[in-house]
């Protein structure tokens, strides 16, 4: 029999599960999973696909933590476009860009707050958000309406407010995505992203949302798929010792827990695979893998968990740095454990505010706020008898995102204007078609960024060249000229924006 080198093999196995953050299929922890739990995974992530209803989530928690009282129940909730706890309605929150053009921190923090305050109630205590990148970039196509804005100062407010709320409800927030996603035109889940800029913008833009969120003592932070040269011209930020260690442990005093985003996607996965870029990630600094948006199955935290062992035998990865981010791991399990003793949340489905809806209360109030509405040439009037057709033109879905979320406004059009009628379109669009449909009635144009898309445009042209009453509502950056006989801003296409552009078309 061999005698290892590296410590006891149970050790480094109990490591190498406690630093993965995988996911899994189903709304209940499968027997594999619960198995790995119990052998020392520390941490399971979970998506729209998990997730019915508060009730059945908190049961699932419930699971999970009779296998293993401390493990770290994660979560991709930003609100606004991306929610996982709603992912079938939409959100009851604005986003990120919605809560920075109305530029009240107070406000940014209770809506997190409120937004923590019902993950802790599901038994979730790790939210991978805020997204603190400056996006810089209108044509981001992964970012946009995610971020708080293109003013680095106002990013920093917001990503500190949001952290505040956000863990004040005892669930730890993660800042992403480290040195900074907002200056792309490319997907990381589709390839890697490069940002050309100088040491001088780097710090005086992306990072200093990130500098904020450290001194407001974030509980973790992301890092990004994104290769910028002037860091490390050779490996992506989730990969580069350089930028993890050098830049954000070093130079900015990060001492939390480090997430990799996820290992699946296209920018590691295809360029490195998920093995080897995980042993990357570890040794670069990083100490938790984030992996089972699209990988949710044994066999890949089977894979991964063997990759770090070997990698640690071998000596590529040494035993001290997996040891450093396991304690990371538990360190923050720690943190959360202490906060759901104290009873930080509430029970699941309970409202901020006593007799309140889902929909209505902080996040309506705050999307309403958002709002910016611009009259056109003559006086407004709201659709007459017979309601309104309401044409969604529907871009391909970011993948962050994702499909499944319903968006737009015309549901609830439909119950403030009965005989309301509505229609989907998308590239192959043309305004006859649309007028086809509408008959007499008002048309509403629903677009999400339409700046970045001439199939959109052309769209619009020819709807109100036939139709000047026309009504624009934009859901995305509103990086395009206001017109119509309405133009309504509401920078996200959460469900309370929705709500809240259709009570303005609608005039109530």
């Amino acid at each position: 029999m061999t005698t290892l080198v590296h410590g006891t093999p149970d050790t480094l196995t109990r490591d190498a599960l406690t630093v993965l953050q995988p996911g899994f299929v189903g709304t209940t922890p499968p027997d594999w999973l619960l198995r790995r739990v119990g052998e020392g995974l520390s941490a399971v992530g979970l998506f729209g696909r998990n997730i019915t209803s508060p009730e059945q989530l908190a049961a699932l928690t419930a699971r999970l933590r009779a296998e293993r009282e401390d493990v770290l129940v994660a979560i991709d909730e930003e609100g606004g476009d991306v929610t996982r706890l709603e992912v079938r309605a939409g959100s009851s929150f604005p986003g990120n860009l919605a809560l920075g053009v109305v530029d009240d921190p107070d406000l940014t923090r209770a809506v997190a707050h409120e937004l923590g305050r019902r993950l802790a109630a599901c038994g979730v205590d790790l939210n991978w958000a805020p997204s603190a990148d400056v996006n810089s970039n209108p044509d981001n196509p992964v970012i946009g309406v995610r971020s708080f804005g293109a003013d680095p100062a106002l990013a920093a407010r917001h990503t500190v407010a949001y952290v505040e709320g956000m863990q004040a409800a005892g669930v730890a927030a993660c800042t992403k995505h480290f040195p900074g996603h907002g200056d792309t035109n490319v997907d990381s889940h589709l390839a890697t992203p490069r940002i050309d800029v100088d040491l001088d913008t780097l710090h005086a833009r992306e990072l200093v949302p990130f500098r904020a969120a450290i001194a407001a003592d974030t509980k973790s932070v992301m890092s990004a798929h994104i290769l910028l040269p002037a860091l490390d011209p050779d490996r992506p930020a989730t990969l580069s010792p350089r930028i993890l260690t050098g830049l954000l442990r070093r130079e900015l005093g990060y001492e939390g827990l480090i997430v990799t985003d996820g290992m699946e996607m296209q920018a590691i996965s295809a360029v490195y695979g998920i093995e080897r870029g995980s042993v990357l990630a570890l040794a670069a600094g990083a100490d938790a893998i984030c992996v089972g948006g699209g990988l949710a199955d044994e066999e890949t935290v089977l894979r991964l968990r063997d990759a770090l062992v070997t990698a640690v035998r071998t000596g590529e990865l040494p035993e001290e740095r997996l040891a450093d981010a396991a304690a990371r791991v538990r360190a923050l399990a720690s943190w959360t454990r202490a906060h759901r003793a104290r009873g930080a949340g509430s029970e699941p489905g309970a409202e901020v505010q006593e007799g309140t809806a889902p929909g209505t209360g902080i996040g309506l109030e705050a999307a309403r706020r958002a709002l910016r509405v611009t009259p056109g040439a003559q006086p407004y009037a709201p659709p007459a008898a017979g309601g309104a057709y309401v044409a969604s033109f529907t871009p391909v879905a970011n993948i962050a995102v994702g499909d499944e979320t319903p968006w737009g406004v015309g549901a609830e059009l439909e119950r403030l204007l009965p005989g309301t009628r509505t229609g989907s379109y998308g590239p192959e669009a043309a305004a006859e078609d649309v007028l086809r449909a509408a008959g007499e009635r008002r048309v509403v144009a629903v677009v999400r960024d339409a700046h970045r898309h001439a199939w959109m445009r052309e769209a619009l042209d020819g709807l109100l060249a036939a139709r000047p009453d026309t009504v624009v509502v934009e859901m995305g950056l509103n990086q395009a000229p206001p017109r119509g006989a309405l133009h309504i801003a509401t920078y996200g296409a959460a469900r309370v924006c929705g709500t809240a552009a259709a009570e303005v078309v609608a005039g109530v």
